[in-house]
């Protein structure tokens, strides 16, 4: 086994960022505290939250940096045609049964013009974060290589600025500019799948966080069921949590609407706050 406790922190665009913060100050609110994981994995939301977890920002305030307006990162909204068009276009082509073919597909929505620059999107993602240097412990953040098709994983070893990374990390496809690192496009880690949850193999124990992994229509072989069994074939415990009914209705149907921010928070909070014990069984 590569580590007692990992950490997975999935895709699930601004609802996914709420959702986190208030999921993780629901548990700590109870006493239970993630961040002593030995090793973490974030993909997109779950890529900024899990650099902002690995900072010396508190848990209080990455919960009130999703809830309270005056420390809420200003962010011009995604292009609404854009979304309308990533909205219509996403569900069938993330159920193409072809990997290859998928992210092909995927990275050609990715590859067009954008509404907003990269360097006004790469503001966007260094005013999310609270710390713009790679914590010491260990921190895996997923891309997608637009051209090979190769699911990328970015630590404090790759030489790229957790910035870049991040910005990878959350470059949703049809919404936001693609990423360039070493001469290489890059896009949402999402694409590969909703939490890439098998990154975490060997680990004994692995708790998911998944804001999208239950409703996403992933082919066989990449639903977040399909990865906790493989963890678990392997010999690791998994405990795998989801929106629970009333943080999925405050999320909406629009993951990356602002609206949704903290509502998200707030339901996040509330689910947290009732998993505590169990997920402190699991985590001790």
């Amino acid at each position: 086994m590569t580590g007692a406790k990992t950490l997975v922190l999935g895709g699930g665009g601004i609802a996914g960022l709420g959702w986190f913060a208030g999921l993780l100050r629901g548990l700590y609110d109870n006493g239970v505290d993630l961040r002593d994981a030995d090793r973490m994995i974030g993909t997109s939301a779950g890529s900024a939250t899990a650099a902002q977890l690995r900072s010396s920002q508190s848990i209080e305030t990455l919960f009130a940096r999703q809830t309270d307006p005056t420390l809420i990162a200003d962010e011009p909204p995604p292009s609404m045609e854009a979304l309308t068009e990533l909205l219509a276009s996403y569900p069938a082509t993330m159920a193409i049964a072809d990997q290859a073919e998928r992210i092909a597909a995927m990275g050609e929505l990715a590859s067009r013009e954008k509404s907003v620059t990269s360097g006004v999107r790469r503001a966007m993602i260094e005013r999310r974060l609270s710390e713009h240097e790679w914590p010491e412990s260990p921190l895996t953040i997923t891309a997608v290589d637009i051209e090979s098709g190769a699911l990328i994983c970015f630590d404090r070893s790759a030489g790229v600025s957790l910035i870049d990374a991040v910005s990878a990390s959350c470059s949703v496809p049809g919404v936001w500019p693609v990423v360039a690192i070493g001469g290489r496009n890059h896009m949402d880690g999402g694409v590969y799948s909703s939490d890439n949850a098998h990154l975490a193999q060997g680990s004994q124990r692995v708790l998911i966080a998944s804001p999208l992994g239950g409703v996403m229509p992933f082919p066989a072989g990449f639903q977040l069921t399909d990865e906790v069994a493989m963890l678990e074939a392997s010999g690791s415990r998994v405990l795998a949590i989801c929106p629970d009914s009333a943080a999925r209705a405050a999320m909406g149907r629009n993951p990356l609407d602002p609206a949704v921010r903290a509502p998200s928070a707030l339901a996040g909070r509330e689910q947290g706050r009732s998993l505590a014990s169990e997920v402190a069984n699991f985590w001790k």
